[in-house]
C-alpha cells in the first residue's frame, strides 16, 4: 500500500508547453534581412565622400565589391519585407489578438528589424548630408534659403562634397524649424559627418517614436485595432527603409503632425481649449519641418466645428483661432531662428526633378513628347507648367471635398487628413516613396483600413522595393544592379526554401498565413 503510494507520488506530472509565438519565424526571417541590409550598407549604402571606411580591415570589406554588398542588401530587403506581409495575413481583420501576434510581439519585432537599420550607414538617399549643410550655412550666420551650400560652404568643404551634385548650388526646401534644429546639431557636431549623421538619425527616431505614440490612440478614436495599425504604420517597410535608416525629417513632420491631430482632438467645447491649442501649435510646427503637414490643421478645425453644429459661425471661430496660433507659431520661428519668411520662396526647390511617380509631371512629359512628333518643337518647360499647375488645382479641390464632408460628418478627421495629403502627393509635381508617407501612416488609423488592407500592404511592399539602397542612380554602373539583384533573388530563395522546411509538420498561425501553407508530412504507408 505504502509502496503503491510512493509509487504514485513518483510519478511525473506533465507539463504543458508553453503558448507558440507565432511570429516567432517571421521575426527571425524580418531580423536576418535586416542584419544583412545593415552589413550590405557598409558597401551599399549611401555613404559621405570620401568613406571614412576605407582602409578598415573588417568593417571596409563590403566597400571593396559593391556588387556583393548590394545584392546582400537587396536580399536583406526582400527577407524583411516578406517577413512584414507574412506577419501582416496573420492579422488578417481580427487585428492584433491570439492566434495572431499581439500588439507586445508585434512591438518587439519592429523593434528588432529597426536596430540594425538604426546603427548602420543610410541606406536609399543622400539627403541628410543636405540636412547637414544647410544647418552649417544657418550655423555661420548665412541665409541656407539664399545661398546653396557650394556657394556658402564651398566645393571641398566635406560637408558639401557627399550632396549629389544637382543639389549643391540650391538653396534649402524645409522649413525654419527644421533648420533650427540642425543648427544645433551642427554646435555639437561641427563639421563631423558621420556624428552629423547619427545626430539626425536620433532626430528622425524622435519622429518615429511621436507616431507611434499618436498611431494607435488615432486608431481607437476611429474604433480601429491598434496592433493592426501600427503594424501596418509605424512597422511598415517605408518607415524602416526611408525613415529610420534613411533619415528623411518627413519622420519629424508626421510625427508632429499625428501628435498635434491627437491631442487637438482631445479638446472639450471651448475654442481657448489649451489642448486645441497644443495641438494646432504641433501641427504648425510639423509644417515648419515641411509645409504641407498644414492641411491637417483644416480638418482638425472642421471636427471642432461639426462638434458645435458645423454651421458658418462655427467655422469662422475655429479658422479664426487656427490662423491667430499659426501666425503666433511662425512669427517666434521667424524670431528664434532669424530667418523671418524666405522659406517660402524655396518650397518648389524639389521640383527641379522630373518624378516619373508624378501623374502631372508624366502627364507634361507626354505632351511635349507629342509636340516633339508633331513638329511643333521641344516645349516641355512650357507643358510641365500648365499640367503641374492643373494637378495642384485638382488636389485643391478634392481636398476642399473632403474638408466639406468632415464639416458634414460623413468623413472622420483622421481620414480626411491623410486622403487630403494622398491627393497633394500623388498630383503634386514630385513623388517619392517615402512622400506616400504623408498619407499612409494616418491611413492606417483610419475607418476605412479595413477596405484597403491589402491595397496598402502590397503598395507598401512593391514602393520598398523601388528605391536603390545607394541613394543614387547606376548611371555608368548599369551591369551592377541586375548581376546584383539576380544574386540577392538566388540568396533569397535560398533562405525562403530553408525557411518553408522549417514549416513543415507545424501548426499555427504562421503556418497558416505562409504562402501556399505548409501542410504536415504524410506517414509513410509502406511496411517497416
Amino acid at each position: 500500500m505504502v509502496a503503491g503510494e510512493l509509487d504514485g507520488a513518483r510519478a511525473p506530472v506533465p507539463v504543458e508547453a508553453p503558448p507558440r509565438d507565432p511570429s516567432r519565424a517571421a521575426r527571425r526571417l524580418g531580423l536576418t534581412g535586416t542584419l544583412l541590409m545593415g552589413v550590405g550598407a557598409l558597401g551599399s549604402g549611401a555613404l559621405p565622400v570620401p568613406n571614412p571606411l576605407f582602409g578598415l580591415r573588417l568593417l571596409g570589406l563590403p566597400s571593396r565589391n559593391a556588387t556583393i554588398a548590394i545584392a546582400i542588401t537587396y536580399a536583406g530587403i526582400g527577407m524583411l519585407v516578406l517577413a512584414w506581409l507574412w506577419i501582416g495575413k496573420m492579422l488578417r481583420w481580427n487585428g492584433a489578438v491570439p492566434p495572431a501576434p499581439d500588439r507586445a510581439q508585434l512591438a518587439r519585432t519592429a523593434l528588432l528589424w529597426a536596430i540594425p537599420l538604426a546603427v548602420a550607414p543610410p541606406l536609399f538617399s543622400r539627403d541628410v548630408y543636405s540636412y547637414l549643410a544647410q544647418s552649417a550655412i544657418l550655423a555661420r550666420g548665412l541665409d541656407p534659403y539664399v545661398l546653396g551650400p557650394a556657394q556658402a560652404l564651398g566645393v571641398d568643404d566635406p560637408l558639401t562634397r557627399s550632396i549629389p551634385t544637382i543639389w549643391r548650388d540650391t538653396p534649402a526646401p524645409y522649413g525654419p524649424l527644421f533648420l533650427w534644429l540642425g543648427r544645433g546639431i551642427t554646435a555639437l557636431t561641427g563639421n563631423d559627418v558621420v556624428l552629423g549623421l547619427f545626430a539626425h538619425r536620433v532626430l528622425a527616431l524622435l519622429g518615429v517614436g511621436l507616431i507611434v505614440w499618436a498611431l494607435p490612440r488615432l486608431a481607437r478614436r476611429c474604433g480601429l485595432d491598434a496592433g493592426l495599425a501600427l503594424w501596418l504604420g509605424a512597422a511598415n517597410p517605408l518607415v524602416l527603409f526611408h525613415l529610420v535608416s534613411g533619415i528623411h525629417n518627413e519622420s519629424l513632420m508626421i510625427g508632429l503632425m499625428l501628435a498635434g491631430m491627437e491631442i487637438g482632438l482631445r479638446a472639450g467645447p471651448r475654442v481657448l481649449d489649451t489642448r486645441f491649442l497644443f495641438g494646432a501649435l504641433l501641427i504648425v510646427g510639423a509644417s515648419a519641418v515641411k509645409v504641407p503637414a498644414l492641411l491637417a490643421l483644416g480638418f482638425l478645425g472642421t471636427e471642432w466645428a461639426r462638434r458645435h453644429g458645423g454651421r458658418v459661425r462655427d467655422v469662422a471661430v475655429s479658422a479664426g483661432a487656427l490662423a491667430a496660433v499659426t501666425v503666433v507659431g511662425y512669427a517666434a520661428l521667424a524670431l528664434v531662428t532669424g530667418l523671418g519668411l524666405g522659406w517660402v520662396t524655396t518650397l518648389d526647390t524639389p521640383s527641379l526633378i522630373r518624378s516619373w511617380m508624378s501623374v502631372s509631371t508624366d502627364l507634361g512629359l507626354i505632351g511635349g513628347q507629342i509636340g516633339i512628333l508633331g513638329g511643333l518643337g521641344d516645349h516641355t518647360d512650357s507643358v510641365l507648367v500648365l499640367t503641374r499647375g492643373l494637378g495642384g488645382l485638382a488636389a485643391g479641390i478634392v481636398v476642399l471635398m473632403l474638408l466639406l464632408a468632415s464639416l458634414r460628418g460623413r468623413l472622420d478627421p483622421v481620414t480626411g487628413m491623410g486622403a487630403g495629403l494622398g491627393a497633394v502627393v500623388l498630383l503634386g509635381p514630385i513623388v517619392h516613396p517615402w512622400y506616400l508617407l504623408w498619407a499612409a501612416i494616418p491611413l492606417a488609423a483610419s475607418q476605412g483600413l479595413p477596405h484597403y488592407r491589402r491595397a496598402a500592404l502590397a503598395a507598401s511592399a512593391v514602393l520598398a522595393l523601388l528605391v536603390p539602397p545607394t541613394g543614387a542612380d547606376f548611371s555608368f554602373r548599369a551591369y551592377q544592379l541586375p548581376m546584383a539583384i539576380l544574386a540577392g533573388i538566388v540568396m533569397l530563395v535560398l533562405v525562403l526554401l530553408v525557411q518553408r522546411r522549417q514549416l513543415v509538420g507545424k501548426q499555427g498561425a504562421d503556418v497558416d498565413a505562409w504562402s501556399g501553407r505548409v501542410p504536415a508530412r504524410e506517414p509513410d504507408p509502406s511496411p517497416h
